[in-house]
């Protein structure tokens, strides 16, 4: 009898709650949110940072990881600084800075991956920063160089499966640059042109050609070999 009385207490008053929500101003904010894609991008940035920490979490480091990851660092910064080129708005075309990463990622897998291409992004953003808005910053550095460590998922793979993978985290690295574009850096667009164009052309630009480079690299590199020597040098040591 209680429990029958409590069960009614408990649905009347979820129906009073229910009752009491506007449904129609929920459809005028989902009918309102392409009008605030800073809103909508913000909101994807805080989902993407939850889901990295998420993957973080199941990080497990050692002193033989965290040597590779500060080598790999190390050296994809100074590749970083020799550029060929170097765009106005952020972004250049280096002597394969993605590489390191890749290959950490590679070794690793993913979360470990994913762990370096975000330290390597905060360094990217120290060492050269182009600030428009905090959530551009999220985008064009932690979460774009993040996008890395899915070349992970294809660690032990084939050569062009490898290869696959590396064009796959090069794409989302492109995709997250070019979200940035459309919201934030659409204004540069010349007359005419629309900010989805120029922000495809202007990362495209870039990403294009450094991209190919690592990619004819990692092709020609004997990952595993490399990878077993690491292993034999840190047990020796």
């Amino acid at each position: 009898m209680l429990n029958n009385i409590l069960l009614s207490v408990f649905f009347k008053g979820f129906t009073l709650n229910f009752k009491g929500i506007d449904l129609k101003s929920i459809k005028e904010g989902f009918a309102d949110a392409p009008k605030h894609p800073l809103a909508i991008f913000s909101l994807i940035a805080i989902v993407l940072l939850g889901f990295l920490f998420i993957k973080l979490r199941k990080v497990k480091l050692n002193t033989k990881i965290i040597t590779h990851i500060g080598v790999a660092l190390a050296l994809g910064t100074v590749l970083k600084m020799i550029k060929f080129y170097q765009m106005p708005n952020g972004g250049s075309v280096s002597l394969g800075s993605m590489v390191p990463i890749f290959l950490i990622a590679l070794f690793y897998g993913p979360e470990i991956g994913i762990l370096t291409g975000l330290l390597f992004g905060i360094l990217d953003f120290l060492l050269g920063p182009y600030i428009m808005h905090p959530i551009q910053v999220l985008f064009d550095y932690p979460l774009a160089f993040s996008a890395l460590g899915i070349a992970g998922y294809f660690k032990d793979k084939n050569k062009i499966q490898t290869i696959l993978g590396v064009i796959l985290a090069l794409f989302i690295r492109f995709l997250f640059h070019f979200i940035s574009g459309i919201i934030f850096y659409g204004s540069y667009a010349e007359p005419g042109q629309s900010a989805a164009a120029y922000s495809f052309w202007y990362n495209l630009s870039y990403i294009g050609p450094e991209g190919i480079l690592c990619i004819i690299v990692l092709a020609f590199l004997p990952i595993k070999q490399i990878y077993k020597i690491l292993e034999k040098t840190s047990l020796s040591n």
